[in-house]
């Protein structure tokens, strides 16, 4: 038997959250933007503290913003009936974000392995259904292997490269370098969100863990491809690609305890899916995003009503 989830969140509820956003984040944003040659002038004092001051505010308000989609998002997601419940206050946050963001930039990103765990943390471990609390399993040390092996030595070793490709033929030829740096940026790009979210699939829920059985290759493959489709079709069948990766990867979820095996599954309808989607996405574009706090719970709701979990029988 298939149990379905449920996304109950309203529009209303979420509309006050955007408006805010739309005026406290866009204002200082534009003015950052049409300002910053005036803004960043050498030997200024005052126009460097307006530059980080007004980059600061807006990295604040952003995650600010992120904080309450978050929590209206859990609290709006249903499940059997009961809704999930998302204790974490917007204080015990932005105490975490600030303080994490600080040591990033004081040890020069090396602290960020341990700033994205405490907040996947405080997200997951701040959230219960029907009184039984998530917690989140995944660790700072396995998230820094991640980063150094699956970013930071490719990227070094692409550097080598081309610096020594550019001191033997005694040229450098912007157009090309910039040319393979993407091309291989992006191949680099795709085994590093593959594993950030094995790495963040890793829950525990009353005895059950919840995680990824997926092999690298296959997975590796099959989002390569998508990303390929919605490159050549200039982002059109971006949104059914996103659809296709949520079920792959969905399908392949399981929650695994010492007497039960449970699987989860999305019931994806290609045409009236897409179809849906492009037609809320483009009711944002036409409203200059007015009308997104709809389409985010319509898009959220009928996805979510189709994605469903089921006790496996082992044979």
């Amino acid at each position: 038997m298939k149990d379905y989830f449920a996304f109950n969140l309203k529009p209303q509820r979420f509309i006050t959250v955007w408006i805010l956003f739309l005026v406290l984040f866009m204002v200082p944003y534009v003015y950052f933007v049409l300002n910053i040659k005036n803004i960043i002038q050498p030997h200024q004092t005052s126009t460097i503290l307006e530059f980080y001051g007004i980059l600061v505010l807006i990295i604040v308000l952003s995650y600010a913003m992120i904080f309450y989609m978050v929590k209206l998002t859990i609290e709006g997601i249903e499940f059997k009936g009961e809704s999930f419940v998302f204790e974490g206050t917007f204080g015990q946050f932005i105490g975490k974000f600030i303080l994490g963001l600080f040591l990033t930039i004081i040890t020069l990103g090396i602290y960020s392995p341990w700033f994205i765990t405490k907040m996947q943390k405080f997200f997951v471990d701040n959230t219960s259904h029907d009184s039984n609390n998530l917690i989140f399993g995944g660790t700072a040390g396995k998230l820094f292997k991640i980063m150094f092996f699956a970013t930071f030595l490719p990227i070094m070793a692409l550097i080598i490269v081309l610096v020594s490709i550019q001191i033997k033929t005694g040229s450098y030829d912007q157009k090309t370098v910039g040319y393979y740096t993407n091309l291989i940026t992006f191949v680099i790009l795709i085994p590093y969100l593959y594993y950030l979210y094995k790495w963040m699939v890793n829950v525990t829920f009353k005895d059950y863990i919840i995680h990824w059985e997926t092999s690298f290759w296959n997975s590796f493959g099959k989002i390569l491809l998508e990303i390929f489709l919605s490159v050549i079709t200039i982002g059109i069948y971006y949104p059914y690609a996103r659809l296709r990766l949520y079920k792959y990867f969905v399908d392949r979820t399981f929650a695994n305890s010492e007497n039960s095996r449970r699987g989860f599954g999305y019931e994806l309808e290609p045409q009236k899916d897409f179809l849906y989607i492009w037609g809320q996405i483009l009711l944002t574009i036409i409203t200059l995003g007015i009308y997104y706090p709809w389409a985010y719970c319509n898009i959220t709701g009928r996805i979510l009503s189709k994605t469903y979990t089921e006790q496996i029988v082992e044979e």
